[in-house]
């Protein structure tokens, strides 16, 4: 009975026929030509990638003028390399998790991972967050693969939340600005964050509250064998897993590339034209309604963990207390408006609320508790 059902299951997962290669013969020269493509592919694209804030310098402040402290270059300038950044990432990143997701059985990593072993999930998913180096809206494409890949909800969402809260430079900058003490605790409580927001989100059961095409995605997701003309169960080849990724790539790519640009051109906007004078002019009285207004204030802005830092470092010479502070600057990493317009792909409106109101809530405590102890860690 057990080895009908499985005969059914993986016979339901075989490929088309169209993405069969014809012979046996084809594969070895075509594997071949694979490899190739894909490591001259991959060689242009870390090429490209490493390229894109000088090439978005020239374009800005070289070919057309712009002078660099312009509000308009600024914006410009913020929105030629995150929206190529963020591409460039959506379409590699894609890609890749969905080759593995076909290459692999994925119910083996999720049935460990959302099993007894679901806390050590929050913690991988949040240390992953922590040693990965994207901004809020960076992070999004790892995000949407790891969901697609049947990853249990709790466990992507604290990689969402920690990732681009904290990674090693940041861990520099702030060490060397405010010292051992302060660096300790704000790492501990961004990978707190996350592996909270990871126990609530399942707790809530939140993958119920995906977009409608992520829940269908997995219910279709392949198998990695099938059953070929001959009754006998074989992996899927190179060239299957090449078009299974190729066409979820597209798929999403087509789905969420307008987006992208729309939400970077808002992110732009306010990263050039909101001066930050104002933070410290209206918040920095150091009321107790000032953090929670602060994170308010900072949830709709967009800047990654390095860019703040010097933001951070200025509000405190100016007299914004350190709390108030921190919860501003970590709301304006973790999420932002780009990064709802990208993950409104992804989520319902019900699972994006809970998202953002965690945020508002997690980092308004934290506001407090350092305005409290700040005085005796710096």
């Amino acid at each position: 009975m057990h080895n009908t059902a499985s005969k059914k299951h993986t016979a339901c997962c075989t490929p088309p026929a169209s993405a069969l290669l014809r012979s046996d013969k084809d594969r070895p020269s075509w594997n071949r030509r694979y490899v190739g493509a894909v490591t001259a592919l991959a060689a242009l694209w870390w090429l490209a990638y490493s390229y894109i804030l000088p090439a978005s310098n020239w374009l800005v402040f070289g070919l057309l003028r712009l002078a660099p402290d312009s509000h308009i270059g600024a914006s410009l300038e913020f929105f030629v390399y995150d929206t190529v950044k963020i591409l460039l990432l959506l379409v590699a990143l894609i890609y890749a998790i969905a080759w593995v997701r076909a290459s692999m059985n994925v119910e083996h990593v999720r049935d460990y991972l959302a099993g007894r072993r679901r806390g050590i999930g929050y913690f991988l998913g949040a240390v992953f967050g922590a040693v990965t180096p994207f901004c809020s809206c960076s992070s999004i494409p790892l995000f949407l693969g790891f969901t697609t890949a049947r990853i249990p909800i709790g466990i992507t969402m604290s990689f969402l939340i920690t990732s681009p809260l904290i990674n090693e430079i940041a861990v520099v900058l702030l060490w060397g600005l405010l010292g051992w003490k302060f660096t300790l605790l704000y790492v501990l409580i961004g990978m707190s964050a996350g592996i909270i927001g990871g126990f609530v989100m399942d707790g809530l059961k939140a993958g119920r509250w995906l977009q409608p095409f992520i829940l269908e995605a997995l219910e279709k997701a392949p198998a990695h064998q099938y059953v070929n003309e001959a009754g006998e169960i074989q992996k899927l080849t190179v060239h299957q897993r090449h078009l299974f990724a190729y066409s979820e790539t597209a798929t999403i790519f087509k789905r969420v590339w307008k987006w992208v640009i729309m939400g970077v051109g808002i992110g732009a906007a306010l990263h050039g034209f909101v001066p930050e004078n104002w933070f410290a002019e209206n918040l920095g009285s150091g009321e107790w309604w000032s953090v929670p207004v602060s994170v308010l204030v900072g949830i709709p802005l967009y800047s990654n963990v390095t860019g703040i830092i010097p933001i951070m470092e200025s509000l405190l010479v100016k007299g914004l207390p350190i709390g108030t502070t921190l919860a501003f600057c970590m709301s304006a990493v973790a999420a932002s408006i780009p990064e709802v317009m990208l993950l409104r792909q992804i989520m319902t409106i019900k699972l994006q609320a809970t998202f953002i109101v965690y945020l508002w809530m997690i980092f308004t405590l934290v506001g407090w508790l350092f305005n409290i102890v700040g005085p005796y860690i710096i």
